[in-house]
């Protein structure tokens, strides 16, 4: 070998560069085959451990063969021709005998591999495509020798060779071309069920790389509105059912470990045995603290190999990185050096834009897995929390409410989802900072530490300002916190703030918590603003420090271009780790003393403090401190950051999410949308602009403090106690023994808790009926609860024979049809289900029914009255065919005969169950004559036990319980003789059929077709709008922020961007300046200019987000005043059709969107758009011929965006529906657990909640790649943009100056990132723009009457006497359905004849179900508005007056006792109109005297959420006293005792009796003998009234009332 294997003069130094002989024969053949030979006994082992299964022979894996053999022959070909034409050299030259026989061998090792993958199911080889493509890069040196040669000496002078060496060339090629493709999908001999599969599965590894496989679905959503059937499958690693069995298994095993690590903690070894409480609590403690950490290693279990291997190409894309700086240093070395061949100038230019490229395509591969993994993580945690809600124990069950739980799943799983996402980063700015500090220090020495220490002081004002904003936003939290708490409340309690005109007390209650909410937000967004200025400035003042350092100390240091622009792209990638290194440090620490962030929140602090700049972090863990309660939960992810506010909503309402719509909730929409790329940039792509960095700080601390107190609540909530499956024998049906068996029982509600139950010993034998008796509280449902194993058994023996069915006190109704409420995922029969409606009295219910058991049931039974609720609820039980029947009470609130009949048909000795075994907890004396056995329970005992002849002749406590209520109820009703006592003593409540206002959307008569279709519906769901947001939206969002503001923030994002533009051409000038002597002239002038150009610009930064922050608080207080206002104002009709989880949505979800979001996102993207606009410009002035490539880059731009805009914003919308309906199903199966349990249907509830989650990923999938496609893209052109800046940089370098190139350069490279969050901002800003939408949309929704009318006709005192007349009254739920009531027309006078002993008349209106008798109630308060007809109240016409001038003139005491979170006073008097003497007299006459006098704070006493705090028959005597308080002329009574013992129920009667004597009671009565002795009774019937009468001339008449009290066995 003569010449040299490598000479640089010929290589490098030369203006014609070119490879030696020997190097191309031996380094550029053998550089394939090595990687190919080294790395090919590791693919085989990979692809034999991942078989796919067999692919079968396609034209694709044949023509790869064919080739492959071509092209080995040609190897050996070449290999015959040396040994036989140039035998002569071969002596000398071995190697070219060697290097063709090695490319053969090499190619049919690649063919061998293609085989094998077919074999294993590979459908496209990555592995193979480096092989092809190393070729070909190897290939393309000899390939431009050849062809200079052949052009030099012509073709024919080796035309052999060199045709062989072309049609190698070629084919190799072609090879690289068809592995691109991907094969056809593995031979399965199951049928492929998927029916539209996620195209990725086909795609080949390079369009995966780039994303292509997506691209249809963009064009799908550009052309049409997307809808949830154009949505992909979920891959089967992605689907519920694979992950969550996959994290189960591990969980189990790190459950088991924990068991065992706790257990060997025993209270003796650690703390003796003289403290066995505190070492129980500590020991406690302990699980509580790992728990969280086992979580992590059971997730990292399961997902930690495929993340690794995305970390493996965050850690590429950081080498790339870096890359990109000294790529731009050789560059502007080149521009400096007039000797240097132009060829290098391009080759440094082509390089910058791979390096480019290859960081954005690994920097997104690692967002993609990231995103992946989060994913996974999500759907597996949220799988494990909804299969714990269903075996938790009742103890732990009560330390969590149900909106803690949801929020667990909502706000707690999107957070480790963050996580995923921004753990990486803190391992890495350790290793970023130490590289760019040693970079930095090549080019400045010394002063690069100087840039160091400016950060360094940064952050200590960025740490107070973080402590500040977390204080703030804690107040926030607080105030947002209250108010949803109170809208909550005032959703669930609408009617009542109706009936008593309360909605202006209601109203200001609000506005207060507002004004102070915005007063705290405001504070901290001009926080907010001192922290951005800082942040976006930092570049240049770290800058500013080190450019001045380094000029200072020796006047000999120049800057010139490479320093300066090296320096500067070197900083933009410092400030990002930087700002995380406190962060992580603090994380690592707390992690390794293993409380795993117990105090997140200082974790969090100083990361703020670091960080901070966003202190947004702040709140962080205000809340941080443990989140324990949900509402903080809320927190966290609210305000304070907005990026997920919207899980908002779940908070507090978490209590009832209902909704979910808080679904909405994280839609986080922008959903990351920026974080993800948020990392990204932030590790940047040389941003020099600031903002590109600005999110990922202050999201990656947030993110991962959050993370880990989400990790340690969740970990805590799956470690809490489950039911013990074995507390309940459980046996087949056998025809001998006992059904129910109990010996010795004791049971408690907790493990450590006292017995409710003591020394409970019963056997039940099969087919009998035992009832349970016993006053309130003496434990009869608990009774229930032991034998269904809801209780912790503390000793004795449970045993249950067979299968068994359950009816709570509180019947749990789905938000689904009647039917799937009764058939309850059994199979269905027809004969029986009809049999069941008909025993359990549904009949006459489903004709009125809309759909008949086709209706839909609103969320909690809404549209049921209580009586229909507890009768589906009894049908779901009784079609269920069980052996061992347990009856909590069905029968309490049902109307008297309707119960007579349910005991007849279904319970008794004669009905459908009388075969099999029955426990019925009763309160209903009348029943027991008929039961088998009785149990008599007084205190958690069974004192007395036996049938009822038996227990009467005892003369114990059971024969006085009976003495002593038949003669209270025989007193009351003496009006009637002869009636058996006994059986009046039937204890009912209302079942008023109407109640709801099952009010679809009106619908006039021409569609009755659709109305008859759309009937059974009634809750509206949250549907997704289509399309894009339209203008009108915006114009209306900016005319409330008003012109006077909008004008200056324009001008200051102006003036901000021409300061930066000035500062960084004053310094491409200065460091172009000539060096004389060594040294730069007027350095101190210029750096005084660049630091006053650069100081002006933070205080623009600061004016511009001041502005928009307080542009976008007045725009969210109107907003949020309206829809206040438009709600309130809404009739009731509306609110029983529209979910409260929706309405509830829009003031926490959609509020906050407009509160922080929307301003956020505002100040984002026209940061970009105008710093866009500063790049372009200095490009344009760099190198003007750039426009060529600008301005088609721009429209090609323009049309990439519109693409992604019109799909992500639709996937938005449908994954925030999608997950409304996970939410509602999870509220729901939490609170309806113990039936669930009970019926043994948790694996079908489970594979509901799957298919739920997995609809949700579906959607949620397809958007986060949508954010990949498009940076992939737009990164592109961007990188195309740097490339033509370079090419043209170069191409000018006899006129340009190396100043202007290096800031041209440096500039362009930053549009990479600029282009990409240009758009994400603004689909950020639209997504949000819909919560505007939304909250507008009430505004157009139909309004009730005027509250007050102004020259209002009333007298102070009407109504003086109390007369009601109704003229042809009639009333219509909806406009087509029928008539509820028809016609009506009666006098209800202020004296009945003088024989009446009363001053007033008292009415009753009885009669069945559907009857009317609720709407008539509605009518008289104007919650319906009359079809026809007038109602007058002495003599005026009550339409004609203002709503709450009637309202607070007369008063009802509801069915339902509803009470407001707040005083009691408030409770009672919330517009403080009356004297605390009243007050106290109103509670007196209330028999609430005592009670409250012995709370500690009285009328203060606080009253929880919905009054849980006291109980039913207390809640009820309230409602006494409010009415009691009014005094109003006439009372209408829902009469409402379903869930009141008889006692309360005699307080209540005789209280009405003697303090309203004056007025003109109406009972709406569902118990017949209440209205006994009142002076007039109307019996109504289908919306008539059939008879008006008093009590006693009715039954004489032996009419309808007759019929009525016949079936009561009140005659």
């Amino acid at each position: 070998m003569h010449d040299k294997a490598h000479d640089w003069n010929r290589t490098w130094y030369t203006p014609n560069p070119d490879l030696t002989q020997c190097f191309q024969n031996t380094v550029l053949v053998w550089v394939p085959c090595i990687y190919l030979w080294v790395c090919a006994p590791f693919y085989f082992l990979y692809l034999y451990c991942h078989d796919r299964g067999h692919i079968r022979m396609s034209c694709l894996c044949c023509t790869k063969v064919v080739l492959g053999f071509l092209l080995a022959s040609f190897g050996f070909v070449e290999f015959f021709y040396i040994l036989l034409e140039r035998h002569s050299e071969i002596q000398q030259h071995t190697v070219f005998l060697v290097s063709p026989v090695i490319r053969s061998l090499s190619v049919v090792l690649a063919v061998l591999l293609i085989q094998y993958e077919r074999r294993q199911g590979c459908r496209s080889s990555v592995f193979l495509f480096i092989y092809w493509l190393l070729s070909i890069v190897c290939a393309l040196v000899p390939l431009r020798a050849k062809i200079q040669l052949a052009v030099e000496e012509g073709f024919s002078s080796d035309a052999v060779r060199y045709a062989a060496f072309f049609s190698y060339f070629a084919l190799l090629l072609a090879e690289l071309v068809l592995s691109c493709f991907a094969d056809q999908r593995p031979f399965s001999t199951e049928p492929n069920k998927e029916t539209n599969p996620c195209p990725d599965q086909d795609a080949s590894f390079l369009s995966k790389i780039l994303f292509w496989w997506f691209t249809g679905l963009v064009v799908k959503g550009y052309r049409k509105p997307l809808k949830a059937e154009d949505l992909w499958s979920l891959r089967k690693d992605d689907t519920s059912e694979k992950i969550i069995s996959d994290l189960e298994q591990e969980w189990t095993m790190e459950c088991a470990r924990l068991q065992q690590k706790t257990d060997s903690l025993s209270p003796t070894a650690t703390l003796g045995s003289k403290m066995p409480d505190q070492a129980q609590l500590l020991r406690k403690l302990q699980k509580e603290q790992s728990s969280g950490f086992c979580l992590l290693r059971a997730l990292a279990r399961v997902f930690g190999p495929y993340f690794l291997s995305g970390t493996l190409c965050l850690v590429v894309h950081d080498v790339f990185m870096f890359s990109i700086p000294q790529v731009l240093s050789l560059l502007l070395a080149f521009m400096s050096d007039a000797d240097a061949p132009l060829w290098k100038g391009y080759f440094y230019a082509a390089l910058m834009f791979l390096v480019s490229c290859m960081q954005s395509l690994f920097n997104h591969q690692y967002m993609y897995s990231c995103f992946t993994v989060g994913m996974r993580v999500k759907t597996a945690v949220m799988g494990l929390v909804y299969r714990k809600s269903l075996v938790i124990t009742n103890a732990a069950r009560r330390t969590c409410t149900v909106g803690e739980i949801v929020n667990l799943v909502s706000a707690d799983t999107q957070k480790l989802m963050d996580f995923v996402v921004y753990f990486n980063a803190v391992w890495l700015a350790p290793i970023e900072i130490t590289l760019c500090l040693f970079f930095l220090w090549q080019h400045l020495g010394p002063s690069a530490l100087a840039g160091i220490a400016t950060i360094i002081l940064i952050f200590p004002l960025n740490g107070v300002i973080a402590k500040q904003r977390s204080k703030l936003q804690e107040v926030q939290m607080k105030h947002t916190d209250g108010r949803i708490k109170l809208m909550n409340e005032i959703l669930n309690g609408i009617k009542i703030l109706k009936f008593y005109a309360w909605e202006k007390a209601f109203l200001e209650r609000v506005l207060g918590y507002r004004a102070k909410e915005l007063k705290a937000l405001k504070k901290s967004q001009i926080l907010y603003s001192i922290s951005i200025a800082s942040f976006n400035s930092s570049t240049f003042l770290i800058a500013f420090v080190m450019f001045g350092v380094y000029v200072l100390i020796d006047e000999r240091n120049v800057l010139d271009a490479q320093k300066v622009f090296v320096s500067m792209a070197l900083i933009n990638i410092l400030k990002t780790p930087l700002s995380l290194l406190p962060f992580s440090m603090s994380t690592t620490m707390q992690h390794s003393t293993g409380t795993l962030l117990t105090h997140s929140d200082t974790a969090l602090q100083h990361s703020t403090g670091t960080e901070l700049t966003h202190s947004d972090t702040a709140l962080q863990h205000s809340t941080g401190t443990e989140l324990t309660h949900s509402d903080t939960a809320l927190q966290h992810s609210t305000g304070t950051e907005l990026t997920h506010s919207d899980t908002a909503l779940q908070h507090s309402t978490g209590t009832e999410l209902t909704h979910s719509d808080t679904a909405l909730q994280h839609s986080t929409g922008t959903e990351l949308t920026h974080s993800d790329t948020a990392l990204q940039h932030s590790t940047g792509t040389l941003l020099t602009h600031s903002e590109a960095t600005k999110i990922p700080n202050r999201l990656i601390h947030r993110h991962n403090s959050q993370a880990l107190v989400s990790l340690k609540r969740l970990g805590k909530f799956l470690c809490q106690e489950e039911l013990k499956s074995d507390s309940v024998d459980r046996k087949p049906l056998h025809p001998a023994g006992s059904s129910v068996l109990v010996e010795n029982g004791t049971f408690s509600w907790s493990r450590d808790g006292a017995p409710c139950l003591k020394r409970i010993s019963v056997s039940v034998a099969r087919g009998s009926l035992v009832a349970v008796v016993g006053h309130v509280g003496s434990g009869k449902s608990s009774l229930l609860s032991a034998l269904l194993g809801e209780m912790e058994k503390k000793n004795g023996r449970v045993s249950l024979q067979g299968s068994v069915a359950y009816v709570p006190q509180q019947a749990w109704i789905q938000n689904a049809t009647l039917r799937d409420n009764i058939v309850f995922g059994q199979e269905r029969k027809e004969r029986w289900y009809q049999q069941v409606v008909e025993a359990c009295a549904l009949v006459d219910d489903l004709e009125i029914l809309p759909a008949g058991d086709e209706t839909e049931i609103g969320e909690k039974g809404l549209n049921l009255s209580g009586g229909q609720k507890q009768r589906v609820s009894l049908a779901r039980a009784v079609y269920r065919e069980a052996d061992v029947y347990l009856l909590d009470d069905p029968l309490s609130a049902v109307d008297a005969h309707v119960g007579q009949h349910i005991f007849e048909k279904v319970i008794g000795p004669k009905g459908v169950l009388r075969d099999r075994t029955r426990v019925l907890v009763t309160h209903g004396l009348s029943y027991l004559p008929q039961v088998d056995l009785i149990l008599v329970l007084v205190d958690g005992e069974i004192t007395e036990m036996g049938s009822y002849q038996e227990l009467l002749n005892r003369q114990g406590a059971f024969a006085e319980f009976i003495r002593a209520y038949t003669s209270t109820e025989c007193k009351e009703s003496s009006a009637h003789k002869g009636e058996s006592c006994v059986h009046k003593l039937v204890k009912e409540c209302g079942d008023t059929g109407s109640t709801s206002l099952q009010n679809v959307e009106p619908s006039s008569e021409t569609d009755q077709p659709q109305a008859a279709k759309d009937a059974g519906k009634l809750t509206e769901a949250d549907r997704a709008k289509t399309g894009r947001v339209k203008m009108a939206i915006y114009m209306e969002y900016f005319k409330t922020i008003g012109l006077a503001l909008i004008l200056p923030i324009i001008f200051l994002y102006v003036f901000q961007q021409a300061a930066s533009i000035s500062y960084n051409y004053w310094l491409s000038m200065w460091a172009d300046d000539p060096v004389v002597n060594g040294t730069q002239l007027d350095t101190d002038f210029k750096l005084g200019v660049y630091g006053a150009l650069g100081f002006a610009q933070g205080i623009a930064i600061f004016g511009t987000t001041v502005a928009i922050s307080v542009g976008g608080i007045i725009a969210s207080r109107h907003l949020h005043q309206d829809l206040l206002h438009n709600m309130l104002r809404s009739p009731m009709s509306f609110f029983e059709r529209t979910p409260s989880g929706n309405l509830l949505n829009r003031f926490s979800k959609e509020v906050d969107a407009i509160d922080c979001m929307i301003p956020d996102g505002l100040k984002m993207m026209l940061g970009y758009l105008f710093k866009l606009l500063e790049i372009c410009i200095i490009v344009l002035l760099a190198t003007p011929i750039t426009a060529v490539i600008i301005l088609p880059l721009g429209l090609f731009y323009g049309f990439i965006q519109s693409f992604y805009v019109a799909t992500s914003c639709q996937l938005r919308r449908l994954e925030s529906v999608s997950r409304s309906p996970i939410y509602t199903h999870f509220n729901e199966t939490v609170q309806g657990a113990s039936v669930i349990r009970a019926f043994g249907e948790q694996p079908r509830f489970i594979l509901q909640t799957n298919q739920r989650v997995d609809e949700n990923q579906k959607s949620y999938f397809p958007r986060f790649v949508a954010t990949r496609w498009l940076a992939v893209n737009l990164e592109f052109l961007g990188n195309c943009i740097v490339l033509s800046a370079a090419i043209f940089s170069v191409m000018g370098k006899g006129i340009l100056s190396p100043g202007i190139v290096g800031l041209s350069v440096s500039h362009a490279l930053q549009v990479t990132g600029i282009l990409s969050w240009i758009v994400r901002s603004w689909t950020d800003v639209e997504n949000n723009i819909v919560s505007v939408e939304r909250v507008k949309e009430y505004a157009d929704t139909p309004k009730e009457a005027a509250w007050t009318l102004e020259n209002s006709p009333l007298s102070p005192a009407w109504p003086q006497t109390g007369t009601i007349e109704l003229r042809g009254y009639g009333l219509q739920y909806r406009k087509g359905l029928e008539w509820a009531l028809k016609d009506i027309s009666i006098h209800i006078q202020e004296r009945e004849k003088a024989r009446e002993l009363r001053a007033a008349d008292t009415v009753g209106i009885v009669g069945r179900t559907g009857a009317g008798k609720s709407s008539l109630a509605l009518g008289i308060f104007r919650i319906l508005e009359a079809a026809k007809g007038e109602i007058y109240i002495d003599g005026i016409n009550i339409a004609e007056i203002g709503l709450h001038e009637l309202r607070t003139r007369i008063t009802i005491i509801p069915q339902d006792p509803v009470l407001f979170s707040g005083t009691l006073r408030m409770n009672l008097d919330p517009f403080d109109a009356y004297s605390d003497e009243e007050v106290w007299n109103s509670l007196e006459l209330a028999h609430l005297k005592n009670f409250v006098s012995g709370l500690p704070d009285r009328l203060n006493h606080e009253c929880s959420e919905g009054g849980e705090n006291l109980s039913l028959g207390q809640r009820q005597l309230v409602c006494l006293a409010r009415a009691l308080l009014r005094k109003t002329k006439i009372l209408v009574l829902d009469e409402a005792t379903a869930a009141v013992d008889l006692e309360t129920d005699n307080l209540i009667q005789s209280t009405i009796r003697s303090q309203f004597e004056e007025c003109t009671v109406l009972t709406i009565a569902h118990r017949l003998n209440t209205v006994m002795d009142y002076t007039r009774v109307i019996v109504m019937d289908k919306g008539l009234i059939v008879e008006s009468d008093s009590p006693s001339n009715l039954i004489g008449q032996r009419g309808h009332f007759y019929r009525m009290c016949r079936e009561a066995s009140l005659v």
